[in-house]
C-alpha cells in the first residue's frame, strides 16, 4: 500500500512536508495548529543566544505578482524573538501534544565556539529530533558577520559544523545559501566536517523593485530599503539546480527548499535528490491548510505511478543530468503547428525572425516551417500565447 511516510537519518516523518524555519514557525501556538492540520514536521524559527539583538523593520515584505498569483516574495524579517527558555517550554509542549510530529531546531550564533556549543548543549536535553545550522540568512545577519556571511565561506562553515558536531546529541543539517559561486563546494566542506545532512536552499538575495514615483526600493522602510531574501514559485528552478548539484557531489540526506507551492514541485525536488521538503512562502500566502492538497496530490501521483513511497522516486532524475558537451545532439526537433488552436497572431514568426533563424512564415492562411532554416530551438513553442506549437522529431 502506498504511503507518504519518510525516514531521514532515522527520523520518521508521517509525510515529507516540513514547515521551513520562517514566520510560520515563529510561535508555539502556530506550530501546534500546523501539526493538527497534518504537517509532518517543522523547523523552528531560528533560535539564537538571548543576547543577540533583533530589531525588526516595518514594512518588511514585498511581492511580485501577476494577477492574483504571487510568484516572488521578498523578506527582510530577522530571526526568532522568543527566548531560549520559551523555546524549551514550547518544544516540550508540542512534543507532548503531537508525539509523532518532528521538530528540528534551527540555530544561529556569532562565530564563537562557546556560543554555538552552549546553544546546542542546552537544546540537547529537549525533544527536538535534529539541528539545522542557519549559515544562509541573506539579510540583517550578514551585517553582523553571521548568516550568509558564514555560508559563503567554506572554511568558516566547516569550522562551525565541527564545533557543533563535537557536542550535538542529535543529527545536524546545514542550511546552505544559493548566493555562492558553487554550492556543491560548500556542501562538500560541511560534509567533510561531519554534517549529517544538508538543507537547501535559503532565500536568494534580491531587490524586488523600485517605486518610480519616489525612487524608493521595495519594501519601503520609512523611505529606505535594503537587499532581502527572495522566495516563492519563481525560485524553484534555482532550488532544484542547487539540490541536484549537491546530490551529484554528496550522498548526504537533503531537505529540499525553494518555491514549493504544490505536490508537483515537491515531487520534482525528490527526483533530484531531496529526502523530504520544506515549505514557507506558499504557507505565508495561503495558510497552513495547503498541506491537505500537498499530501493528497503526492499520494495520488505515487499510487498512479505504482510507487510505494516518496523514497521510490528519490534521485530518479539525476542520471538524466549531464554536461552540455555530453548531451545527445544527433536528432533535431521541429515545430508542429496545430491549426485548430493557432489564432494567426504571427508572434512565433516575429520571435523566430528576430531571434536569429527566420524559419517560420505566414502565407495569409497558416504558419509554415522552413526545416532547412529551423534549428529546433523551441522558442516559438514558448512564445505562442495559445500553446498551438509542439516540438516533435
Amino acid at each position: 500500500m502506498t504511503t507518504l511516510q519518510t525516514s531521514v537519518l532515522g527520523i520518521d516523518f508521517e509525510n515529507p512536508f516540513i514547515l521551513a524555519s520562517a514566520p510560520p514557525t515563529a510561535r508555539i501556538d502556530s506550530i501546534d495548529k500546523a501539526f493538527t492540520l497534518g504537517w509532518g514536521g517543522a523547523v523552528l524559527k531560528t533560535i539564537t543566544p538571548d543576547n543577540l539583538e533583533m530589531i525588526e523593520a516595518s514594512q518588511r515584505y514585498a511581492a511580485w505578482r501577476a494577477g492574483n498569483k504571487v510568484y516572488g516574495f521578498e523578506n527582510i524579517e530577522l530571526l526568532s524573538h522568543l527566548t531560549l527558555q520559551q523555546w524549551l517550554d514550547g518544544i516540550k509542549f508540542l512534543k507532548q501534544k503531537h508525539p509523532t510530529k518532528i521538530q528540528i531546531a534551527s540555530i544561529m550564533a556569532p562565530v564563537i565556539k562557546e556560543e554555538w556549543q552552549n546553544l546546542v548543549k542546552t537544546l540537547n536535553n529537549s525533544e527536538i529530533s535534529a539541528y539545522e545550522l542557519n549559515f544562509s540568512c541573506p539579510h540583517g545577519m550578514p551585517e553582523k558577520g553571521i548568516g550568509m556571511a558564514i555560508g559563503t565561506n567554506a572554511e568558516i562553515s566547516a569550522q562551525i559544523t565541527k564545533w557543533v558536531k563535537e557536542v550535538a546529541a542529535k543529527p545536524v543539517f546545514v542550511k546552505l545559501s544559493p548566493n555562492v559561486t558553487n554550492i556543491a563546494e560548500i556542501a562538500m566542506a560541511v560534509e567533510k566536517a561531519g554534517a549529517d545532512g544538508i538543507s537547501a536552499i535559503n532565500t536568494v538575495q534580491s531587490m524586488m523593485g523600485v517605486d518610480l514615483n519616489t525612487f524608493i526600493p521595495m519594501p519601503n522602510v520609512n523611505g529606505k530599503s535594503t537587499f532581502g531574501g527572495y522566495s516563492g514559485s519563481s525560485v524553484k528552478p534555482i532550488g532544484l539546480r542547487c539540490v541536484a548539484q549537491i546530490r551529484q557531489n554528496s550522498s548526504l540526506p537533503i531537505l529540499g527548499i525553494g518555491g514549493i507551492s504544490n505536490w508537483h514541485d515537491a515531487a520534482e525536488y525528490i527526483t533530484v535528490g531531496a529526502d523530504a521538503v520544506q515549505v514557507c512562502t506558499e504557507v505565508m500566502i495561503n495558510g497552513y491548510a495547503v498541506i491537505s492538497a500537498l499530501k493528497s496530490g503526492l499520494l495520488h501521483y505515487l499510487e498512479t505511478k505504482g510507487f510505494n513511497s516518496p523514497s521510490d522516486i528519490k534521485n530518479k532524475a539525476i542520471p538524466n543530468l549531464s554536461s552540455h558537451e555530453k548531451l545527445p545532439k544527433s536528432e533535431q526537433f521541429y515545430p508542429q503547428i496545430n491549426d485548430d488552436l493557432c489564432i494567426k497572431c504571427q508572434k512565433c514568426v516575429t520571435v523566430c525572425d528576430e531571434s536569429e533563424h527566420s524559419a517560420l512564415s505566414f502565407d495569409g492562411k497558416k504558419i509554415t516551417v522552413n526545416k532547412a532554416a529551423c534549428v529546433g530551438c523551441s522558442l516559438c513553442s514558448h512564445a505562442c500565447p495559445k500553446q498551438a506549437i509542439s516540438m516533435e522529431k
